[in-house]
């Protein structure tokens, strides 16, 4: 098969967030850790690893904190300040002038923190005072640390953080990107109070499915009153383990969240199908799969781990309309263009993912490029 041919599920057109995408190869959300410093801002370095995959059918940016308590890991940017919404226009130009769409993706960490990365130096903070068993890393020279228990957050504060999402939406506005993706997955603050293993609150938003999915589903209230509901999607993870999470019924609530997103119309559900970096499950959670599509009519787009040919068969299925790609996209920049010819795949390094220049970031070589070297 090659680009041309209409016959390939992945370069069938999409409409999605009030685009026409080219292709169905989109580019997953990575974290990259690149960031300037002080200040977590975009800079020309990650203007130009975006611009390098502007072909994808679409580009969803790496998780970016909507506020300095949502920040979990060094490095990673943020979108709460001027400085940095200056910088994501960088990145939003460069990807537009080279004929690509993204979109940002709006992020709160929760207890996956360190107080060392907090404002004050305060605790992180969570659903319910439940230490994980995970870590961070907060400093170039820290390598991993443990995460301590974080606090509570009273029921007073929550306004304020879905005021904060609803900010954040705003700035992505305002820094040119072409809608946003609310991350509620992998372990993080929204993830945190969908799950029954994080959530212990006995108030409105604990409990009960319903009052689990309370949070997420205002935080989109308050995002597609910024954007309108075709120019925001979602990303959850039922049967992810990543940052020590689990559901008690993830068929219940992801059903309770699918029917709810489904109400308020978003544009598509990302689901991060495997357990998340290395938890791997053993195959795709497939009941909770029917439960979203069968409690949501919008776009869903599948992640994890999918080699082109599954992707093609799950298109082909009807059991996704688009998928995700993420340590492909980091080593074949021409992704689509690789997968359209049936060219050779490179491989990623796994040592240069986080933090760092632009080795292993922007010096992987395109299709032209590796032949190019060979003339």
């Amino acid at each position: 098969m090659n680009h041309q041919d209409r016959e390939d599920p992945l370069f069938r057109s999409l409409e999605l967030v009030a685009m026409t995408l080219p292709n169905r190869v989109l580019m997953a959300p990575l974290t990259r850790s690149r960031s300037s410093q002080p200040g977590d801002i975009p800079n020309e370095l990650n203007a130009l690893y975006y611009r390098q995959r502007a072909s994808a059918g679409l580009i969803i940016s790496e998780a970016t904190q909507i506020s300095p308590q949502g920040k979990g890991y060094a490095f990673t940017p943020g979108i709460y300040s001027h400085e940095q919404v200056l910088g994501w226009r960088k990145v939003t130009d460069a990807v537009h002038a080279a004929g690509g769409r993204i979109l940002a993706q709006l992020w709160h960490v929760g207890r996956i923190s360190h107080p060392a990365l907090q404002p004050d130096g305060a605790l992180p903070v969570a659903p319910s005072a439940i230490k994980p068993k995970a870590q961070t890393y907060i400093s170039a020279d820290s390598g991993m640390v443990e995460i301590p228990e974080p606090r509570a957050l009273e029921i007073g504060e929550i306004p304020g953080i879905v005021m904060q999402y609803r900010q954040a939406a705003e700035n992505a506005k305002a820094a040119g990107f072409d809608g946003v993706e609310i991350h509620a997955a992998n372990g993080y603050l929204i993830d945190q109070f969908l799950r029954s293993g994080s959530n212990r609150r006995s108030d409105d938003y604990g409990g009960s499915a319903e009052n689990r999915c309370r949070l997420a589903l205002e935080i989109t209230e308050a995002v597609i009153e910024v954007w309108g509901h075709e120019r925001v999607g979602i990303r959850v993870s039922p049967s992810g383990s990543f940052n020590d999470m689990h559901d008690d019924d993830p068929v219940e609530t992801y059903g309770v969240l699918a029917r709810g997103l489904d109400r308020l119309g978003i544009a598509f559900i990302e689901v991060v199908e495997d357990s998340f970096q290395g938890n791997e499950a053993v195959g795709r959670p497939e009941q909770v799969i029917d439960t979203i599509r069968s409690s949501y009519k919008g776009r869903y787009i599948a992640n994890g781990g999918y080699t082109a040919d599954e992707a093609r068969q799950r298109i082909d299925a009807g059991r996704a309309d688009a998928v995700t790609f993420g340590r492909l996209f980091i080593a074949n920049p021409d992704l689509p263009q690789r997968l359209a010819q049936h060219a050779p795949l490179d491989k990623w390094d796994d040592s240069t993912f986080y933090g760092g220049n632009e080795q292993g970031y922007t010096d992987y070589p395109t299709l032209e490029e590796v032949g190019k070297r060979a003339t």
